[in-house]
């Protein structure tokens, strides 16, 4: 995807639309941006609803999900090959890329509604929540997580992970002297974590791939907020990933 078609500047008028909350508004103009780029109008989901949108196939519990699925703390989401699935879990909004296990894991009560972390088993995930502590865990990395927006992606020799904002601290599970705490406001210290790295080096710096402000935009109006910083001018050229 070349970076004019990433770049439409339909998306950013979009983006400019959800930061100032047209939508919420129900002007004509947002509803017809919305529907030509995202297919439906992004607003915040009622209670009853949890799946946004649905390309390809996926599963919840090992069941076939359609947008009338429910998704909860203690339940395993699954996308097939080049299929993609948006969602919300309480205060939480997540993008689940294609070929992905996510788990969402609840807290020991058996009747508990909230979430204590997520274990990405393989693939990748954006999500964003606010005020709600939590941990990420891959195979190498546990990743505590303080109410942010982040990206990441887990593969079976290393973790990419983007703390888009907020603060986050990051630990590889094969040495806890690689451990590093990140604060960021516009995706500012994207990083690898790694197996092979020597004592104390496992956390390396990593470029900005693979997720956009779009997507963060989108998610968070799906839970009724707006991200936390100002969207990019023209003049932001770090690479994107197209919606």
């Amino acid at each position: 995807m070349s970076s004019h078609e990433t770049d439409d500047p339909r998306r950013r008028t979009l983006i400019q639309a959800l930061s100032l909350g047209v939508f919420a508004s129900g002007l004509p103009v947002g509803d017809a941006l919305a529907q030509s780029i995202f297919g439906s109008r992004p607003a915040k989901l009622p209670p009853t609803q949890s799946i946004y949108r649905l390309q390809g196939a996926a599963t919840v519990n090992e069941k076939e999900a359609n947008l009338q699925t429910r998704i909860n703390p203690g339940d395993t989401v699954k996308t097939a090959k080049d299929s993609e699935i948006i969602f919300v879990v309480n205060s939480n909004a997540m993008v689940v890329r294609g070929g992905s296990t996510v788990v969402i894991e609840k807290e020991e009560k058996s009747s508990s509604l909230i979430i204590s972390g997520l274990r990405l088993l393989t693939g990748a995930l954006l999500s964003v929540s606010r005020n709600t502590p939590m941990r990420v865990n891959t195979r190498n990395a546990t990743i505590g997580i303080r109410g942010t927006g982040f990206y990441i992606e887990a593969e079976p020799e290393q973790t990419y992970f983007c703390t888009c904002y907020g603060v986050t601290t990051v630990e590889s599970t094969a040495d806890p002297e690689s451990r590093e705490t990140v604060a960021a406001t516009h995706h500012d210290r994207p990083i690898y974590v790694v197996n092979d790295g020597g004592r104390g080096k496992n956390i390396r710096n990593a470029p900005f791939v693979n997720h956009t402000d779009q997507e963060l935009g989108l998610i968070e109006t799906l839970v009724g907020r707006s991200p936390p910083f100002i969207f990019p001018k023209d003049t932001y050229t770090a690479p994107r990933r197209t919606y």
